[in-house]
């Protein structure tokens, strides 16, 4: 299992004139490492994946893996709807020394159940490293189905994962209950972690873990352990600032939430703009009734 627990999807730092901002990254990663995390996943839907260049994904997976220094696993985004450029990512993140990759079913495409599978299929034939694949339907606009997600499993040895953000539990419990031995489902919903536990999950491809950090992956461990009384507390705890990451279209209040707590600035890249006034007072309401004390 690459991880088990809980993993951040990075959000990516940039500068005051829209540059990449490697410090700002070396920093945040330390910010969560400290907070108790398990894994870090970079260049994902939270990282603006789609507004990143070839040169500075490049730049990003470097700086990600040597600052990490092997101190926990780094998994790369590396999915497309392209399969020859997800092909390409995937084998240049694995020469960079990544984990893993997180693969995202492709989007506007549309594939079919085969299609699925040979896409999968496609990528692993050309890189030996394990691939997460990322189910995201309200993104994607095509749903990975459990039939076709075990099929995956099945026939794709290299595919370990799958980052299931449906947030369809009947669909998720089918995957749990007839995976592959060894095979891990990952929440990739912040406010399903418990039930996706209960239903014998291993962990979470989290938003709020960027900056709510050690209560996050305390109450994950919680809900990994089966101590669901004490996890169900701390669930209604962290349910507002869990559902306020997503007042608007992530990332842009985790973004700016980030940037309120003094960890890198805020901006993002268009047609991602900054978050509106009404939403942020209330994202920044929400966390500062949680009273956490933490800083980078």
């Amino acid at each position: 299992m690459i991880f088990r627990g809980t993993a951040p999807a990075m959000v990516t730092p940039f500068s005051a004139d829209n540059q990449l901002d490697l410090e700002a990254l070396r920093r945040h990663i330390d910010f969560v490492i400290s907070g108790g995390v398990e894994a870090l996943v970079l260049l994902g839907t939270t990282g603006e994946n789609p507004t990143i260049t070839g040169e500075e994904r490049r730049r990003i997976v470097e700086t990600a893996i040597e600052h990490t220094n092997q101190r926990i696993p780094v998994i790369i985004g590396t999915g497309t709807n392209d399969t020859s450029d997800c092909i390409r990512y995937s084998r240049e993140a694995a020469a960079a020394g990544a984990d893993a990759l997180l693969i995202v079913g492709p989007y506007y495409n549309k594939p079919t159940h085969n299609g699925y599978i040979a896409h999968f299929a496609a990528v692993a034939d050309t890189t030996d490293c394990p691939i997460i694949a990322y189910n995201v339907p309200g993104r994607t606009g095509s749903n990975i189905k459990a039939e076709t997600m075990l099929a995956i499993a099945e026939q794709v040895p290299t595919v370990v994962a799958v980052k299931e953000a449906s947030a369809d539990l009947a669909q998720i419990s089918d995957i749990i209950r007839n995976r592959p031995e060894g095979f891990a489902v990952y929440a990739g919903d912040d406010e399903l972690v418990l039930p996706i536990a209960a239903l014998g999950g291993d962990g979470v491809i989290s938003v709020l873990a960027n900056a709510v950090v050690q209560p996050f992956t305390d109450f994950v461990r919680l809900c990994l352990d089966g101590n669901f009384a004490a996890a169900k507390s701390i669930h209604y705890e962290l349910l507002d600032i869990m559902r306020a990451c997503f007042y608007e279209s992530n990332p842009i209040p985790i973004k700016t939430l980030l940037g309120e707590m003094g960890l890198m600035n805020p901006l993002m890249r268009l047609p991602l703009v900054p978050m509106s006034e009404g939403p942020k007072a209330r994202i920044l309401d929400v966390y500062r009734a949680l009273g956490i004390k933490q800083t980078a």
